[in-house]
This record gives structure tokens, C-alpha cells and sequence, in this order.
């Protein structure tokens, strides 16, 4: 292999393990001989504020009841309002009122990230946490959000989604865990989820009607304006996997969109001057969505081509050949070792962004997207 060659494939590499490998060993580094750690986590307060827990809701007739149950038993010590915004959606909206919830019933669809803007603005409370009508939050939960918004730096605090535990997609949400503790030690996290977050109802800026990723939008917003977003690995809210591959596909290639959108309406933040914005931006969302695939979809060729002539290049090839069996596999509803099936998930997370990033450059930013009545 001549220098040339050498050159270009030891850069490909690099750029392919920046999201995986090279941003988790910058957090480490940085948490390890940058600036000290801020506060893990504020005392609990002595009196909590009211609370307002928003649930968008849309086609979920059949579990809004229990969901607002699980709210009203998560065991919050102050006063609790919980606001069902029925998207549209009049059976929902029947259901939540005869459980006991506030509803707000919009005259039709208008999307997710809209529903939330409405529920902040009929909120009766400063302290709001908004969860899915899907999920389910953990005891004590909704306590240990509301706690964070004590500290006035802090502008939304995120929680800790569980799915998929003993999977391979179990494996890719202990990963981000890890790299939202990291990054909150470093003042704040990007990865706000919108299956269970809190916010502050001053703080809030309406979500632009062109944005589908209401959370991504949302702790970027807040870090422009110089405010916090702290971690919560104690509020913890579990969600069923979507299940089938194709479903996942359809979903994750969405929500990639989605986030290259927001990226590109953002892009400033990138500039160096962002610092923190900038540093986890590019690291935690954008290398790993954008770069780091390409930079592997280039490294395949590179090893087809010379493939003949090189042992590294036919190992390569042989390693994707086993995470595409896993993925096969998973598809077909068959058991794998545990290797191969994280193998055929961690190929499966490339191949979505490739389809990400298709549909972000046909303009495909679904809004409304379809879904199965729950």
C-alpha cells in the first residue's frame, strides 16, 4: 500500500470512529484534566413548586388513561396538573377528561412539536414536564426533574429513557447515557429526549412550525442563550421497543432528517465561538450523522478494491459480512450471539443515516407523521 494510500485510509478511519471513539474519549480526557466537575445533582427542595405535566397525544385512545394514572401515582410532593393536548384527536381527548387530566383539544392535526407549544401556553404552572403518552415514567421520576429547575443556570433537565434493556439497542442507549453524564458533567447535555424532559415555562420560545425534533430544538435553544440542560439518570421512563426493523427504519431515518434540519437551522452553533455548543454539536450529532458514515461508505470501497492484495482489507469486508447476517437475522426474528446482533445494530445505525440524510436532502421533514392508533 503506497504512502498516499496509507494516508487517506488512516484518515477515513479516524473520521469513522469520531462519534463512537474519538468524542467518547474527548469527554473523558476533558472531564479528566480540563475544569472541575459542576454539581452532580441540587439538593431536594424544601417545598416543591406546582407542576404541569403535558402528554401531546394523537391516535392514543387506548392508553392515555393509564398514562395519566402513572402520572398521578408517580408520587410528586407538590401541587400536580396533568395536561393531556389531544392533537386533533377528540377520542383521546374523551378518554384523558374521564381519568381526571386537563385536556386541551386542538381542532386538528398540527404535529407534535405544535401540540407542545400549545401546552405551554395553557400550562398553569412555571415547573412543566412533558412525557409521552406512550411511555411509562418510573416512581419518583417527576421529583427528581423538578428538583434541577431549582437552579436558575438550569433552563431543562433531562431524563433517562429505557428500551430494548437486554437487546442490542439496549446497548446503544446505555452508550448515549454515558455520553449525556459526561457531557452534563461538563456544564450541559444536548440529548435531551422528548419521551421525558422538564422545562421552564419562562424560558420557553415557541417551537418553529418547520421543526419535527422538538427536543433537539429545544436544548439547542436553551444553550444558545447560554442556560443549561442537566441530566437526570434518576428520572428514568421505560418505552417498549418499536419493534419490527422496517418500523425502526421508517422512524429512525425520520428523526435524522429532522436533525440535520434543526443542524442546518442552528449551523451558527458550530462556529468555534459556541465552545461547549459547538464541541458537543459536532461530536455527539453531527460527525456520527453525517462524516463518520461516509467516511465508512468509502472505507468499504477502498476494501472491495483491494481486497485481492490485502488480508486487512478481506478482514474488513469479513467483519460487515457478520453484522449484516445479524441484521438479516434480527429481521427474520432470529436468534444471534449477542456480538453479532450489536454488530448488525451498530451497521444498522450507519445504514439509517445514509437514509437520514436522503431524506433531509429531498426536503422530506414529516410534521405529521403517520401512526398506528394505541
Amino acid at each position: 500500500m503506497g504512502m498516499r494510500r496509507r494516508a487517506t485510509v488512516g484518515a477515513l478511519l479516524g473520521s469513522a470512529a469520531v462519534g463512537h471513539l474519538g468524542y467518547p474519549a474527548a469527554l473523558w480526557a476533558v472531564r479528566r484534566y480540563g475544569r472541575p466537575r459542576p454539581t452532580p445533582s441540587p439538593p431536594s427542595p424544601t417545598e416543591y413548586p406546582p407542576l404541569t405535566v403535558i402528554v401531546p397525544a394523537y391516535l392514543e385512545a387506548g392508553v392515555i388513561a393509564a398514562k395519566v394514572a402513572n402520572i398521578e401515582a408517580n408520587g410528586y410532593p407538590g401541587e400536580l396538573e396533568v395536561l393531556v393536548v389531544a392533537d386533533g384527536d377528540p377520542d383521546s381527548e374523551e378518554k384523558a377528561r374521564a381519568a381526571g387530566a386537563r385536556t386541551l383539544l386542538l381542532p386538528e392535526r398540527m404535529g407534535k412539536s405544535q401540540a407542545i407549544n400549545r401546552g405551554l401556553e395553557a400550562a398553569s404552572h412555571e415547573a412543566v414536564v412533558i412525557t409521552d403518552a406512550n411511555n411509562t415514567i418510573e416512581p419518583g421520576a417527576l421529583a427528581e426533574l423538578v428538583r434541577w429547575l431549582e437552579d436558575p443556570r438550569v433552563g431543562a433537565v433531562a431524563g433517562e429513557k429505557l428500551e430494548d434493556e437486554e437487546g442490542a439497542e439496549g446497548v446503544y442507549w446505555r452508550f448515549e447515557a454515558w455520553i449525556k453524564r459526561r457531557e452534563a458533567e461538563l456544564g450541559s447535555t444536548i440529548g435531551l429526549d422528548g419521551g421525558l424532559c422538564a422545562v421552564r415555562r419562562s424560558m420557553w420560545r415557541p417551537i418553529p412550525p418547520d421543526i419535527s425534533n422538538d427536543d433537539f430544538w429545544i436544548a439547542l435553544d436553551l444553550m444558545e442563550r447560554g442556560l443549561r440542560v442537566a441530566y437526570e439518570p434518576g428520572a428514568l421512563v421505560r418505552e417498549e421497543s418499536i419493534g419490527a426493523v422496517e418500523l425502526q427504519w421508517e422512524r429512525r431515518t425520520r428523526v435524522l432528517a429532522g436533525g440535520l434540519w434543526v443542524m442546518w437551522r442552528k449551523r451558527r452553533l458550530m462556529a468555534p465561538r459556541s465552545r461547549l455548543v459547538a464541541f458537543e454539536l459536532i461530536g455527539h450529532k453531527a460527525w456520527r450523522s453525517t462524516a463518520g458514515p461516509l467516511s465508512q461508505g468509502a472505507l468499504l470501497l477502498l476494501a472491495l478494491a483491494g481486497a485481492r492484495r490485502s488480508r486487512l482489507a478481506r478482514l474488513f469486508l469479513a467483519g460487515h459480512a457478520v453484522a449484516a447476517a445479524g441484521l438479516v437475522s434480527t429481521m427474520r426474528g432470529k436468534r444471534t450471539p449477542a456480538p453479532v446482533r450489536l454488530g448488525g445494530q451498530v451497521l444498522f445505525f450507519q445504514l439509517v443515516a445514509y437514509g437520514g440524510m436522503l431524506r433531509f436532502l429531498r426536503g422530506d421533514r414529516v410534521l405529521r407523521w403517520p401512526k398506528p392508533a394505541r
